[in-house]
């Protein structure tokens, strides 16, 4: 069946966009549509000069004998602001204060469509890297860390609390949480990664790092290189985190019981 180039196009960014950072050869392209390399071609400048004017991604050329073509979720600051004030402006509603000067984000942590673009910021802000794994702890960051690993097309790592007998044999270790300063266990199966990996490490709340420490701890017992580190939610304090170098979405200055109020604000070196 013969398609029209329209139809190809919209075709061809509905199959890009819902496989972020994968492949496809021209030859994917033109068996399925039946269409010969050369309008392939150029049905996808059409479709790169279309996605990057409406700031929707990019679409990357790979040339070469395994080449083809592939989508990079991108956001922009634009987005970047848009997104992260309008949860800014959901987290700060009075009622979201829970006894304890605690906050509650799962419907936000899990609603996918938020996390989803959650996911693409971290992606945008990794994408210079060569990432083989996204890491995490469960269980409220395995939203957000999921959506990051697929918009970059590599596998999930989930960093158990403790060993299930299905994951094989595990290594573990004890660390110090730095919200609560109490000891926790944190275990992963030995098959999980490959030694030498590069990985980035994605959480949903950092105070002072503890976890995120942990976890890089963690990453040592592979040879890991932890090329990057990601929360959603960090505390404005303490300032100085046993975790030097991550990005937050959002800085949590403080919460207020008493009044009922909580000021959060994006990382203002997204937007």
């Amino acid at each position: 069946m013969k398609i029209k180039r329209n139809g190809r196009i919209g075709a061809l960014i509905k199959i890009l966009c819902d496989n972020p950072n994968k492949i496809f050869t021209l030859s994917y392209f033109t068996n399925k549509f039946n269409a010969a390399k050369s309008s392939i071609s150029e049905d996808i400048v059409v479709a790169k000069r279309l996605m990057e004017d409406l700031e929707l991604g990019r679409i990357e050329t790979i040339p070469g004998a395994a080449g083809g073509v592939k989508y990079i979720p991108l956001v922009s600051r634009r987005e970047n602001k848009e997104i992260l004030e309008d949860i800014c402006e959901k987290l700060s509603k009075p009622d979201r204060i829970i006894p304890g000067a605690f906050i509650y984000m799962a419907d936000i942590i899990y609603d996918p469509t938020i996390v989803r673009k959650l996911g693409e910021i971290f992606a945008t802000q990794f994408k210079d890297q060569e990432v083989d794994y996204v890491i995490t702890v469960e269980t409220k960051g395995i939203p957000i860390a999921i959506m990051t690993a697929n918009a970059l097309n590599v596998p999930l790592v989930i960093l158990r609390r403790d060993s299930k007998v299905t994951e094989g044999s595990t290594v573990s270790i004890n660390y110090i949480s730095g919200s609560t300063g109490k000891i926790q266990t944190m275990s992963i199966s030995k098959r999980a990664i490959k030694n030498g990996a590069n990985v980035i490490i994605i959480d949903d709340f950092m105070k002072a790092g503890g976890t995120a420490k942990g976890m890089m701890d963690m990453m040592n017992e592979f040879d890991a290189n932890v090329v990057g580190v990601g929360v959603m939610i960090a505390t404005k304090e303490p300032k100085e985190k046993i975790v030097k170098d991550y990005v937050p979405l959002l800085i949590l200055d403080k919460v207020d019981e008493k009044s009922k109020t909580i000021h959060v604000y994006p990382n203002e070196y997204l937007i």
